[in-house]
């Protein structure tokens, strides 16, 4: 979470004066009020009848508020009375009139947002969608347009006090979900999602994290009343508003006040909210990147900058398992050792040395002698390195100034050391880069890490299908962006299904001819409708027997930011069914000067394979 402060609103369903409303609304500690623009029942006639030419002004002016209070305190409501997809021409003709008519208010009045309320599926409410997207798709659409959706379906509701079976139900995700679609996945448009009495299942909670939530609407029925008389939710309640509250989203009460003041209410959700501050390692690293693609680092191709190393040199985690790592290690050498001598230790890519200071220190707590070479190709990183070995290091430290592919090292290495590791494993270079130190190393050396193995789980998430879709690069096709891999520290997202393993690469490789390109089949099963947006990549990494690292959720090293999850996404959202099979195809090839990933599926449905060649993304040798 980056914002420390609640966001809530106050729906009134009649304002006579807005400026009271607005004075009511701040006095209680409310920052916005959602109000109809036009009085709901004053009916508008643009066809024929005796409210044609009904003279005199519509609505309140634009003066009676300021242009910042219009802008940043009022979220507008649409007339009940509109049904653009009614089967009379007449309504439906008055009602498209009417509701262009109020998005026409909306933007002359600055408003940020705006909201509707779906009742019904797709079918009663295309045309609906199509004039909202028609609004929203204009450049100079200033506001967002914020869906109302229950969490439950009314009818199920209804019959849940009924003794009979109740008639199939269309959830109401789907009346969402196909809206959405119809409107090509606008940015600007967005959930309100009604908070019911009875909460819909987790698995339906979780595929609501996957959308782009604005804010949840609390009726003031929800709230129950404690022992001191003040408002409180259930705990199944308090849950839900906490799950997401981590992305920030906005409240609304609804409903009469039960209570003195209606801030009680408010007193209380900020209460909630100060309780879902998260505030722990990881959380403060990644505060204000969450949900933002990056392109992954080319730590070979490019040489790193000192603000990058000194933000991974911080990871609490990932040094103290390398110095573990490193202490077994030499130990294991020690064991298998004939003859007393010095162990050589190379730390290959170096950067500004924590794994030579690790190394150090495990030497010293196995009470060993070390001799480590330090190589690194980063000519800036080096003047640290050089640095380093005058000042702290002495004897006991070579610095190598050398592409370590290219070194010819005068003795061999009891152990190799290196933190070649991306986001999804091998994605910057580590198998190619290894491979070609494996003469360095000794017939009984160890490789710390030893194995590392990519994972991969399908999601969903509108979020970043829509940031993928905003990239532009005059030089590169359109769709170039949706063949590139980026790392994201994911948030706003559903999880498919769980991540299965994809490739794994083992160190030292031994075999007669190294061969680091993979090609992997891989299916998972969907639980309930959703839509696949693109798949998200981990790794774990065995850097010595059973010391670990590993960002896959199920396994995660808590308290480690070195490495955010890898994205891959798809150039258009596949619809997927409750019971369907995603197989997913994935390559990693290699060229003489690149490596890439290609993916595609072939099934529910097959997708072009992304990527083909290495057009639009490669990870340069």
């Amino acid at each position: 979470m980056t914002n420390q402060r609640l966001s809530c609103g106050l729906d009134l369903c009649c304002a006579v004066n807005l400026n009271d409303c607005l004075i009511y609304a701040s006095e209680s500690r409310y920052d916005f009020i959602c109000v109809s623009l036009v009085h709901p029942l004053f009916k508008r006639e643009f066809i024929s009848g005796p409210a044609k030419n009904r003279p005199g002004p519509l609505t309140r002016p634009d003066l009676i508020l300021n242009s910042s209070d219009w802008n940043n305190r009022i979220i507008a409501k649409f007339s009940s009375l509109i049904n653009v997809d009614s089967t009379n021409p007449i309504i439906r003709k008055n009602s498209e009139e009417t509701l262009n008519q109020e998005l026409g208010l909306a933007s002359h009045f600055g408003l940020s947002g705006v909201t509707l309320k779906l009742k019904y599926g797709i079918n009663k409410n295309v045309n609906l969608a199509r004039i909202i997207s028609d609004k929203i798709s204009n450049h100079n659409c200033t506001f967002q347009v914020w869906i109302q959706v229950p969490m439950e379906n009314p009818i199920r509701q209804t019959y849940s006090y009924r003794t009979e079976d109740y008639p199939e139900d269309e959830n109401p995700w789907e009346w969402w979900n196909s809206f959405r679609v119809i409107c090509d996945y606008n940015k600007k448009l967005g959930v309100s999602l009604i908070v019911s009495h009875d909460l819909p299942e987790e698995e339906e909670i979780d595929r609501w994290l996957g959308e782009p939530v604005r804010c949840l609407i609390l009726p003031t029925t929800l709230f129950l009343t404690n022992k001191k008389g003040y408002p409180v939710l259930s705990k199944a309640h308090q849950a839900l508003v906490r799950r997401f509250a981590v992305q920030e989203v906005q409240f609304i009460l609804t409903g009469a006040s039960r209570y003195q003041s209606v801030s009680y209410y408010h007193n209380y959700l900020d209460y909630l909210w100060k309780g879902c501050q998260n505030d722990g390692t990881v959380e403060k690293f990644a505060r204000g990147y969450e949900d933002y693609l990056q392109c992954p680092l080319q730590p070979l191709m490019d040489n790193l900058e000192s603000q990058t190393y000194e933000i991974f040199e911080k990871d609490p985690i990932k040094y103290r398992e390398y110095q573990s790592a490193i202490y077994e290690a030499i130990n294991a050498i020690v064991y298998k050792m004939q003859e007393e001598r010095t162990i050589i230790i190379m730390v290959v890519g170096a950067g500004r040395g924590p794994l030579v200071t690790a190394s150090l220190n495990a030497a010293k707590m196995a009470y060993r002698e070390v001799k480590i070479y330090a190589v690194e190709k980063n000519p800036n990183a080096i003047i640290t390195l050089q640095a380093l070995q005058r000042d702290m290091w002495k004897e006991k430290v070579t610095v190598i100034s050398c592409d370590m592919r290219e070194w010819n090292p005068p003795d061999k290495a009891d152990i190799i050391v290196s933190e070649l590791l991306g986001s999804f494993g091998d994605n910057e270079l580590s198998p190619e880069c290894l491979d070609n130190v494996l003469k360095f190393l000794r017939d009984d050396g160890i490789n710390i890490p030893q194995s590392y193995t990519s994972y991969i789980a399908p999601m969903q998430s509108s979020k970043l299908y829509n940031e993928v879709r905003q990239l532009r690069d005059k030089d590169k096709h359109p769709l170039a962006h949706f063949e590139t891999l980026y790392v994201v520290h994911l948030q706003n997202k559903y999880d498919i299904a769980n991540p299965k393993p994809l490739f794994t690469f083992k160190h030292p490789n031994t075999d007669a001819l190294a061969d680091n390109s993979r090609y992997e089949i891989k299916t998972f099963q969907v639980e309930q409708n959703c839509v696949l947006h693109g798949f998200s990549g981990y790794f774990t990494a065995v850097l010595y027997e059973n010391i670990t690292l590993s960002i896959e959720p199920s396994t995660y090293s808590s308290d480690m930011f070195s490495w955010f999850p890898i994205f891959f996404p798809l150039k258009e959202p596949v619809q997927l069914k409750a019971g369907d099979e995603i197989v997913v195809h994935f390559w990693r090839r290699c060229g003489s000067k690149k490596v890439w990933y290609e993916w595609c599926l072939s099934k529910p449905i097959p997708v072009s394979i992304h990527n083909i060649t290495g057009r639009s993304s490669v990870i340069g040798l």
